[in-house]
């Protein structure tokens, strides 16, 4: 009825006809309108179609995020899945129920927190023994057959009358000597000890006990008495310097008395390692090594019980330690020191007599060279003694008091003149 009542009076006014009709009819700019419900009177206003579409492009935006954070949590529900091993039917670790065939998804509920991964836990492999030809390897070395040679040692040394068994540091000290003097005297016994014969240790011991052997009494001593006391030992006057020193420091330090330690024994000058494990057994009753001098260092390496090249008896001692049981380190001292003193000698050992002779390494092989003979070029000349008018031979009566014997000092090899080459002689042939 509108239409039909407007009339266009002209070009422009036709052409704003015509949009204001296609405004009036096209959904796009319909912004509301009035529709009559069942219910009665009652209006809802409708929305344009410029609004639907935004609303429904409002709406697509949350699902497509919420469908990527379901899409992410299936991801990580996955590799804890694999990771501990879980069956993956039933419901995932996202909260969502698979549908079965036919269903429709149920809409995401709200996913529970993830809960943490257990460590995994590893089986430890355990130890493999390693067996070399049916044998298993032993913890420690030791010698073989060591337990057989100590019993022949032993039985060799059953009589005790070695040197070491008669006058040793154990025979020197003064047994009725209060109990610090007794301790100093085995101290200093085993300080004039080194490099000296146990009979030249023995006397000197001797002397300075009649003399006093008491740490005051020896600081009073001035050095040249003191040398006199000990000579003829090795090194006297080095050890008088030793013995004056050692006793002035027992005196201001340790109250007249040795210290009960080793690290306190080698602390004082002139004792080693051998002294104060020595010292240690003999005054205070304590095993604390072993005791290594030239004789057990000798014989422990003859006997095969030490290995690779051990050159001195402060390696000896560490090596012998590794393996030998310590109920033994009071015993081995005396027991090989004594059997280098009567039968492994060190020059020319005895080892026709030795019971160890089948079963020690170095039997019949630790014997120098042979000399020269007399009479060679390499030989020294002997010493002769010429006896003057007196002396006894072939019917000649024997010396007197009087007689005086001289003798004749070696005399020098001489050196024969250098050996010149000789010519050669050319030989003529006569035609």
């Amino acid at each position: 009825m509108l239409l039909a009542t407007v009339r266009p009076t002209c070009s422009t006014t036709v052409a704003s006809y015509a949009f204001h009709c296609f405004k009036m009819t096209s959904p796009y700019f319909v912004q509301s309108s009035a529709v009559i419900t069942r219910s009665g009177n009652k209006t809802v206003p409708r929305a344009g179609l410029a609004t639907t579409l935004k609303t429904r492009m409002e709406r697509r935006v949350p699902s497509a995020a919420a469908s990527r954070t379901h899409v992410k949590q299936e991801e990580e529900s996955s590799i804890s899945n694999q990771s501990l091993g879980r069956d993956a039917s039933g419901i995932g670790s996202s909260g969502f129920h698979r549908p079965s065939i036919g269903q429709s998804k149920a809409e995401p509920d709200e996913a529970p927190p993830l809960l943490p991964l257990a460590p995994i836990q590893r089986r430890r492999r355990g130890q493999v023994k390693v067996e070399y030809d049916g044998k298993v390897e032993p913890k420690h070395w030791e010698p073989p057959d060591w337990r057989k040679q100590l019993g022949h040692v032993r039985q060799m040394r059953s009589a005790r009358d070695a040197p070491v068994d008669l006058m040793g540091a154990e025979k020197c000290y003064d047994a009725h000597a209060p109990a610090e003097v007794r301790r100093y005297q085995v101290l200093v016994s085993l300080m004039l000890s080194s490099q000296t014969r146990d009979q030249v240790t023995s006397a000197a011991v001797q002397r300075l006990r009649a003399h006093g052997c008491t740490v005051d009494n020896i600081v009073n001593t001035d050095d040249d008495t003191l040398g006199q006391l000990i000579y003829p030992v090795g090194f006297w006057r080095t050890k008088v310097k030793y013995l004056k020193q050692t006793s002035v420091m027992l005196q201001r330090e340790f109250r007249g008395d040795i210290p009960n330690t080793v690290e306190g024994l080698v602390r004082l000058p002139g004792v080693g390692p051998k002294m104060a494990h020595l010292a240690m057994d003999i005054a205070w009753h304590q095993v604390s090594g072993i005791g290594v001098d030239t004789h057990v260092h000798r014989i422990s390496n003859r006997l095969g019980w030490t290995r690779g090249g051990i050159k001195n008896p402060e390696e000896t001692r560490k090596a012998l330690e590794d393996w030998l049981p310590r109920d033994l380190w009071s015993e081995i001292n005396w027991l090989l020191v004594g059997f280098g003193q009567q039968v492994c000698l060190p020059v020319n050992p005895l080892c026709s007599v030795c019971l160890n002779q089948h079963s020690c390494p170095s039997a019949h092989q630790a014997s120098p060279a042979k000399r020269p003979k007399a009479g060679s070029p390499r030989s020294p000349k002997t010493s002769r003694m010429k006896l003057e008018p007196g002396s006894f031979g072939l019917g000649l009566s024997a010396p007197s008091s009087s007689a005086t014997l001289v003798k004749e000092e070696p005399l020098a090899t001489p050196l024969s003149p250098p050996l010149l080459p000789r010519k050669r002689k050319s030989k003529t042939f006569s035609t």
